[in-house]
């Protein structure tokens, strides 16, 4: 793998080179794991999000429809506030 051994400066940060390992394994890692199990990142994103997303139209896209619903009749209509 990556050795990091004699990359960390006297007050103890990685230097640049160090960066650049962490750097090289963490690419690594990500193509190991997202390529060979035929999974792309965009793929895991939205599964995750996915029932965040549900959960949250459930609790507010009927209020948001019903209130541009509203706003549209008024609209037409002319009258502001005649529907409520």
């Amino acid at each position: 793998m990556f050795a990091l051994m004699g990359t960390h400066d006297p007050e103890g940060q990685l230097m640049p080179n160090g960066n650049n390992a962490v750097h090289s394994a963490w690419n690594e890692l990500a193509q190991n794991v997202l390529v060979e199990n035929g999974r792309t990142l965009q793929y895991l994103v939205r599964e995750m999000l996915r029932p965040m997303l549900k959960s949250w139209l459930d609790d507010n896209l009927p209020t948001v429809v019903e209130r541009l619903v509203l706003a549209e009749i008024e609209r037409i209509v002319g009258k502001p506030g005649a529907m409520r």
